[in-house]
């Protein structure tokens, strides 16, 4: 899969070094100069994985599978683990189980490959954490009892919809960002952002229950969802999103706080979930624009301020100084989840820019630059830093997932390409400014070049699509696989 923009360092990045540092970094090596256990982080290499379903489907597979296989009998994980011996880390984060059905159900609607919810995998066993307990490192033994993925995926769904007193999910000890770990840590605290990632989660499970034919299952989840979407309508902060809950109900990421009183993730998500409301995530992502990208030096922060010296503690996060990664830096991660936010509602113009900003052939392109920035200006960096003396320079480099997804929000989002079984789809949300742009996919020994004209300077909207010569269906096109020895050429024009 190779492209042809306007934007060649967009280029440079998306036909080599992206799928390059996904493919040997995270997956095969799971080592860096930053973190070199060689473990498979279960959150981590699950994202990487849905980078692949297009490109290398089978690793993506193989990975969905091994990944379900750490999974205990009452439906908690390991949050990472070592292959060669299994030992890991039980935890009480709360994201990591949403992550299988999520990425299981991306590879599935990417491949056509429904036949992988039917493997069979085995689970794990071992001691449940005591009360009071965070976490535990041990070696536990592979249980006989073996399900199949659909109910390894079930049992993970099902295990994290206990709420809290708002009527969202419980944070426990962290949420995707791991440094908030004292949020909720009694057990009462709420994440918004989860409650976004579940929402996600819980509908297009449903609809795979449905297909299945466990209406009982499908019939929760979708109620499940909808009385989730009412109490996250009620984390409206006025002109963003909330972050979470204290144990105590005191509210994170809200003009209330003096640090951490926006948060980038719950705005983003409220778009990506789909279950926002359009007004109110208008808001939201225009107060992400205001208060959260910083033009001048080409950050987009996590959130601001930092946390210093405020209470209530929401962990270790404070342990970084303020500005430095998830305590108030640019982390990429996240830049990237507000690039594809933009996209969805249709804003062609700040996803590029976003994207722009972000990658790091732009953060090197001069002398005085490039020692700025301090590393490698071909490799993406898990986070930037955002303070004084150090403003723009790189983190963490090499070992980060913000690789797979800037991969995926570059070609689904922007360019608007996606693989569903034997067709795909090409429905691009690009810069008004672009002529166009062009693609070059391969399907076995089939060839299709795509070549995208926008003569109007839209954002988006199909209004012509042919392939060989031959009109198709416009918005989005759609393009049935021919899997034969033929270059087949696509001609889309949008207006």
């Amino acid at each position: 899969m190779q492209i042809k923009t306007p934007d060649r360092a967009l280029d440079v990045l998306v036909n080599h070094w992206l799928p390059y540092q996904t493919i040997a970094c995270r997956v095969w090596a799971r080592s860096a100069f930053y973190q070199s256990s060689g473990a498979y982080g279960f959150r981590d290499q699950l994202q990487d994985s849905s980078s692949l379903c297009e490109v290398m489907p089978e690793i993506a597979r193989e990975h969905i599978l091994r990944a379900a296989s750490r999974q205990f009998i009452e439906g908690d994980v390991q949050h990472w683990w070592l292959p060669e011996t299994g030992r890991g880390v039980r935890t009480r984060v709360s994201d990591d189980r949403i992550w299988l059905p999520y990425i299981a159900q991306h590879y599935v609607e990417i491949t056509g490959d429904a036949g992988v919810l039917d493997e069979r995998v085995p689970f794990l066993e071992g001691p449940v954490l005591r009360e009071g307990e965070r976490d535990v490192f041990f070696q536990p033994p592979i249980s006989e009892k073996k399900a199949t993925l659909f109910e390894h995926c079930a049992l993970a769904l099902d295990s994290a919809l206990e709420l809290g007193a708002h009527g969202l999910p419980l944070m426990g000890t962290g949420d995707w960002n791991d440094g908030m770990n004292r949020v909720g840590e009694g057990g009462k605290g709420e994440s918004v952002w989860l409650g976004w990632f579940l929402y996600a989660t819980l509908l297009p499970l449903a609809k795979i229950a449905e297909d299945r034919g466990e209406m009982e299952r499908a019939l929760k989840w979708r109620a499940h969802g909808a009385a989730l979407k009412q109490a996250l309508d009620q984390a409206w902060d006025g002109d963003w999103y909330r972050r979470a809950y204290f144990d105590d109900g005191t509210p994170l990421g809200s003009v209330a706080n003096a640090e951490c009183r926006i948060d980038s993730i719950a705005q983003s998500w409220s778009v990506i979930s789909g279950a926002g409301e359009r007004a109110k995530t208008v808001r939201a992502m225009a107060a992400v624009e205001k208060y959260l990208v910083r033009r001048d030096e080409g950050l987009v922060l996590l959130f601001t301020p930092p946390f210093d010296k405020g209470i209530p503690d929401p962990g270790y996060i404070k342990g970084y100084p303020a500005g430095i990664r998830e305590n108030g830096g640019q982390y990429t991660h996240a830049a990237l989840w507000a690039a594809l936010a933009a996209a969805m509602m249709g804003d062609g113009d700040r996803a590029h820019e976003l994207l722009t900003m972000i990658n790091p052939i732009n953060h090197a392109g001069s002398n005085a630059a490039m020692h700025r920035y301090k590393v490698e200006p071909y490799a993406v960096a898990a986070d930037i830093y955002s303070v004084a003396p150090h403003i723009g320079r790189g983190g963490w480099t090499w070992y980060t997932g913000s690789a797979g997804w800037m991969y995926r929000v570059a070609l689904e989002a922007l360019l608007g390409l996606k693989l569903q079984g034997d067709k795909f789809l090409l429905d691009p949300c690009m810069p008004k400014h672009w002529p166009g742009f062009e693609l070059s996919l391969h399907f076995g020994e089939a060839t299709y070049t795509v070549a995208v004209d926008n003569p109007n300077h839209v954002n988006r909207g199909v209004v012509k699509a042919e392939l060989d010569g031959l009109a198709l269906a416009s918005t989005p096109a759609q393009i049935l696989l021919r899997y034969d020895r033929g270059i087949h050429r696509v001609n889309i024009v949008l207006g």
